[in-house]
């Protein structure tokens, strides 16, 4: 047992050393989320794009108003309260808040670049509503308020993919670059462990969690001003978990391939969808209802939904459980399954 424990850890040190020698890794580990999170909020400071998911307060004369916006063929209207709102907006699950009055009042984040686009779509399907004479005056009010902004929902999403992206990358490619230079080979006449093998690089990545967490976040707080509403401990622990599960989903993808041309596909293929789907620049209620349930399922989804509610709401651990569960399951059960399948050869 004590040699098993000792031969561990040098194979951790091993994988850490091996990492620094590598300058461009350590470029893309922490240099690349930072200048990413950074040119990503200075592009969404002003600017506007489309979505056409707005709400009505719910107020005396709003399902009316709900009503006739609902008419027009480009706009999903429905009522909320006050609070729910505060939280839609907030999350981007609505892009704007259509408050009933005299005038109208649109409550939007100009920085979000959809807002601007449905703004405009709203005032029109209001004017034309009113015989189209401008007879109905609109304001502005833009949301501004720490927390609320883009960028606040940008940090958290940055800050799972790069914990995805370092996971699968550090520890899938590494293990098929080792194969295809016939090191494997090598291993298989020490009385090494696979399991020791396989958990030397699942430890060195956590090494580097801390670095990374707090690159993102400084980052985002010295330049944007993002701050964490809730518990910076919880905000870690939910990183480790998705560091843990990440690198066992990397193992698994890497653990039978032979090449590098055939790790870099498989890694991409695992990844690129989560890209996409999975919440980390615009809300996945952008997707169809269909979608929601596969969607909340992916764990690079879940990681973000449990950042974002404490980074955002200040949500405790405990109530990020469900999603962190999923996160845990995507983690454990390809470690288990790649230590089943690994060969040296």
């Amino acid at each position: 047992m004590k040699h098993s424990r000792h031969s561990l850890i040098e194979l951790t040190m091993a994988r850490l050393k091996e990492f620094w020698r590598e300058k461009e890794i350590v470029f893309w580990v922490f240099c690349f989320p930072v200048l990413l999170s950074v040119a990503l909020g200075l592009a969404f400071r002003g600017q506007s794009e489309v979505l056409i998911r707005v709400a009505v307060l719910d107020v005396e004369g709003a399902a009316e108003l709900a009503k006739s916006l609902d008419e027009h063929e480009s706009i999903d209207c429905f009522l909320l309260t006050e609070a729910e709102s505060v939280v839609q907006l907030r999350n981007g699950d609505v892009v704007m808040l259509v408050v009933p009055g005299n005038p109208h009042s649109y409550r939007y984040d100009p920085t979000r670049t959809e807002s601007s686009f449905a703004r405009l779509l709203v005032d029109d399907a209001l004017q034309r509503g009113a015989g189209r004479q401008d007879l109905l005056l609109g304001k502005d009010d833009y949301v501004e308020q720490v927390g609320s902004r883009y960028i606040d929902f940008l940090i958290p999403g940055l800050l799972g993919l790069n914990i995805m992206g370092s996971g699968m990358w550090g520890v899938g490619f590494a293990v098929v670059s080792m194969r295809a230079g016939k090191l494997l080979k090598r291993f298989l006449a020490s009385p090494m462990r696979k399991s020791d093998f396989l958990l030397s690089f699942l430890l060195s990545r956590l090494v580097f969690l801390l670095p990374e967490v707090i690159c993102i976040l400084g980052a985002g707080y010295l330049i944007f001003g993002v701050e964490i509403q809730g518990s910076i401990l919880s905000v870690l622990l939910v990183a480790l978990v998705g560091c843990i599960a990440f690198s066992g989903l990397g193992l698994l993808c890497g653990t039978r391939i032979k090449t590098v041309e055939g790790a870099q596909g498989m890694l991409n293929l695992v990844m690129l969808p989560m890209w996409i789907f999975s919440g980390v620049f615009f809300s996945t209620k952008n997707f169809p209802e269909f979608m929601q349930p596969v969607l909340k399922f992916l764990p690079l989804t879940a990681l973000n939904d449990a950042i974002r509610a404490i980074m955002l709401d200040g949500a405790s651990l405990a109530s990020t459980a469900g999603g962190l569960m999923i996160v845990v399951a995507w983690g454990v059960i390809p470690f288990f399954v790649a230590l089943k399948i690994f060969r040296w050869n």
